[in-house]
């Protein structure tokens, strides 16, 4: 697993120059501190050809995004150390200094990065950030660049062009942010467009989109895409060659279709397998380790074993019943007699949840399906409606009852380090909240509670006293579970838990949520925007759509035929691989 696998690579010699485009020759990255080398990557040789899309796929810290950023010049100098070459129009980009590299960067060679609104600057229009890359680097006026920028926008096809010229990021949707990317990114009408996870934190239905504007871009232009991902599935039905990167090193490599039906490598397996899959439940899904250790468990969740845990499960009396909840948000204040207009982010939504069950939420951006979540935890208020929890209406408590409901409904946040403090340990994190709910009677109780929950989420005693940064994506997502559990909920709402996680890392956290629920008896609402994920994990799945309910039934049921149209879209938008 730590040597390089050529394959040979079935090009379209048609489409595709045999002169390469970008020639990467034995590329070393290492971040050299006092105590030790730390190398990222670890002599990584590959070609990126002319009118070609190369995709790179691995989880993270496998060295991908670091060796797309040296190919863009963007590694600190004093910090990084970048070995061998990398070819490009006769020069070598990994010796060029900073001022030659301003005249590459963004003509010839741009980028697409994973988080749009992070990436946009906030205080600016979408339409001149645009501009801005096309003043600096031609020779137009401003009026002519405008012109552009509108006809770019036009391009990536962004609803009322002009009128978006003037629009602000956190005005437009993240598929709409993610488009304007586009159009920076292509504005010079570059060689080579790096794509770095420009799908990610996307719906499946914006992500499709995504996919098919960048191949017809590609096909129009001719120019060459370096396409990073995590999920080899999507890498195969946009990419034509695929270069698989495991911690610092080319694992495998060679036709996109070949190494996605026919993969070589165990770790390529595991990337490809450790997505849940849409045809077959499996009991336990298998992650990286597993592969590589030749301890996948293949044993199946039969339709019979779950029709009797349904039948136990749904003779009970629901735990959760909302009855015609909404929740609208004033968005026009009109004078006189003129009626206020609102979003009805949640219209009229009705559903029932069982102890011990877990319910999916799916829909894309907007459906309204965050914003019943955060009004059933009361952090909104619902504008009518009634919850019933335990058979009480939990939709007129007072602060002080609602207080003590949080101690049973709780929820794992979509960003574990945004929602931990950065400046507390994180085993006092845990240990705060019982604190506040008066769980066990002494701190020495409550630390040995919390060390306890550390375990059994996959974490060490030793992990108590380190910090939020010091700790990977899954570790802190399996901190934010063990946060939750420490106050012994009944009801746990996952909000986007698992979207920006790696598969593996993915798939180690829903076996774990799994095991916890049998263990303690929690009942989810798992929402996300991931289908496979929400199909794997669901017991009863509602597919939202403008703030209703679009279509409600038992999981396996919908997606093997689904009644409404909008889910039939949904589905079919799942990425399935050629």
């Amino acid at each position: 697993m730590n040597k390089s696998v050529t394959l040979a690579a079935k090009e379209n010699t048609t489409s595709m120059s045999t002169t390469p485009l970008i020639q990467l020759t034995d590329l070393s990255i290492s971040f050299p501190s006092k105590e030790q080398k730390n190398q990222m990557v670890h002599g990584v040789s590959f070609d990126i050809h002319k009118n070609e899309i190369l995709g790179i796929v691995g989880e993270s810290g496998s060295g991908k995004s670091i060796s797309s950023l040296a190919l863009m010049g963007l590694l600190d100098s004093k910090s990084s150390k970048v070995q061998g070459s990398a070819l490009f129009e006769n020069q070598d980009l990994l010796t060029l200094k900073e001022k030659e590299f301003r005249k590459i960067r963004g003509a010839q060679i741009s980028m697409i990065f994973q988080e749009p609104m992070s990436s946009l600057n906030p205080s600016l229009s979408c339409g001149y950030q645009v501009l801005e890359i096309i003043l600096q680097h031609q020779k137009v006026s401003k009026s002519e660049a405008k012109q552009q920028v509108i006809s770019l926008f036009e391009k990536v096809k962004l609803p009322r062009a002009e009128a978006m010229y003037d629009q602000y990021p956190h005005q437009i949707s993240g598929g709409q942010k993610q488009r304007v990317m586009i159009a920076m990114a292509i504005a010079c009408k570059p060689q080579l467009l790096i794509a770095d996870e420009p799908t990610t934190a996307l719906d499946v239905t914006v992500q499709k989109e995504i996919i098919k504007l960048l191949k017809e871009l590609q096909q129009e232009t001719g120019m060459s895409i370096l396409f990073i991902s995590h999920d080899l599935s999507l890498i195969s039905e946009i990419c034509d060659r695929v270069v698989v990167m495991y911690q610092g090193n080319i694992v495998e490599q060679g036709n996109a279709l070949d190494v996605f039906q026919n993969p070589q490598e165990d770790y390529t397996k595991a990337l490809i397998r450790s997505k849940p899959s849409i045809s077959k439940r499996l009991k336990k899904l298998p992650s990286v380790k597993d592969f590589i250790e030749k301890t996948v468990d293949e044993t199946l969740y039969t339709d019979k074993e779950r029709a009797v845990f349904h039948k136990e499960l749904y003779a009970k009396k629901p735990l959760l019943e909302i009855v015609d909840l909404k929740k609208h948000y004033l968005s026009t204040k009109k004078w006189w007699f003129q009626k206020d207009q609102y979003i009805k982010a949640v219209d009229g939504v009705s559903f029932q949840l069982y102890d011990g069950e877990t319910l999916g939420l799916v829909g894309e951006s907007g459906c309204g399906k965050s914003t019943l979540g955060r009004t059933l935890l009361h952090l909104e208020k619902a504008t009518s409606g009634t919850v019933f929890y335990k058979g009480k209406d939990i939709t007129k408590l007072s602060n002080r009852e609602v207080k003590k409901l949080s101690k049973d409904i709780q929820i794992i946040f979509q960003d574990p380090f945004s929602s931990l403090n950065p400046r507390i340990p994180v085993g006092e994190a845990i240990l705060e909240p019982m604190q506040v709910h008066g769980i066990l009677n002494s701190k020495s109780e409550r630390k040995e509670k919390v060390l306890s929950i550390l375990e059994k989420v996959g974490l060490l005693p030793e992990h108590y006293n380190r910090y939020p940064h010091e700790f990977s994506g899954g570790q802190r997502q399996r901190i934010g579970i063990a946060r939750t559990i420490a106050l012994q909920p009944k009801l746990i709402v996952c909000d986007e838990s698992v979207s920006a996680l790696d598969v593996s890392v993915q798939a180690q956290v829903l076996n774990l949520l799994n095991d916890l629920k049998k263990d303690f008896g929690f009942s989810y609402i798992f929402i996300s925007h991931d289908l496979s994920v929400v199909k794997y994990m669901s017991d009863q799945l509602v597919v939202m759509n403008a703030g209703k309910i679009e279509e409600i039934g038992d999981a396996d049921a919908i997606y093997a035929d689904p009644k409404s149209e909008y889910t039939q879209q949904l589905i079919a938008a799942i990425p399935k691989g050629k």
